[in-house]
């Protein structure tokens, strides 16, 4: 049994995302998008950010999008791509035409939250970093705050890991908010390390390895 788990008959389980699970994923991800923290009430269209950050992936990549499962709904996810490049791509020819008429790009600079956030949405191609060429995956994760320190993110990062080496991505990045310090010492005790980028403005740029070590997939059982 995983000591870092919840040993408890009714402990969460990771799965796959199911199309159900879809609500719970826009949930989740605004009651944690602010650093951590709940962002419902910092936007007017709640379903903004959840079709940047969230709802893409799910969409097109179902098979590296898993869920923590608390027996009644979704609690937490961790999802991304295998190929960033490729993503980006698909996300400009496949998605974008899904939510570009309700979230509209922004007439001129933008200024307010929601502006801010719909000029990301119309502009997939800032996922592509040239430092991170070596690291063509990318992930997000979020877990719900009474979830959060239990393990549970970290047994999903292992399961993600996992499947993206076994999709054939030798390593993974991801983009942080360099003040979310919480954050980052959870991506430190996971494996990620820090990686150099010319103007990474106010985020930090992490990668790791994709293959799991020993310990890891002792403790991903």
């Amino acid at each position: 049994m995983n000591n870092d788990v919840d040993p408890t008959p009714s402990a969460p389980q990771i799965r796959l995302y199911r199309p159900g699970d879809g609500d719970a994923l826009f949930d989740i991800c605004m009651r944690t998008a602010e650093a951590g923290g709940d962002a419902r009430h910092l936007y007017e269209d709640q379903d903004l950010m959840p079709n940047i950050f969230a709802a893409p992936y799910a969409y097109l990549e179902p098979e590296l999008t898993f869920v923590l499962d608390d027996g009644t709904r979704a609690v937490g996810y961790i999802l991304g791509t295998s190929d960033t490049p490729r993503f980006v791509t698909e996300f400009r020819e496949r998605w974008l035409p899904l939510v570009a008429e309700r979230h509209p790009a922004p007439v001129g600079e933008p200024a307010t939250r929601d502006e801010q956030m719909a000029f990301l949405l119309h502009w997939p191609e800032r996922m592509i970093v040239p430092e991170m060429a070596d690291y063509p995956a990318h992930l997000h994760i979020d877990l719900l705050p009474e979830y959060q320190g239990r393990g549970y993110g970290r047994l999903l990062a292992y399961t993600f890991f996992d499947a993206l080496a076994k999709a054939g991505a030798k390593r993974v990045h991801l983009a942080m908010v360099t003040a979310n310090t919480a954050a980052r010492a959870f991506y430190d005790r996971i494996g990620f390390r820090e990686l150099p980028v010319a103007d990474p403005g106010v985020l930090t740029f992490l990668g790791r390895e994709t293959a799991l070590t020993d310990s890891e997939r002792a403790r991903l059982g």
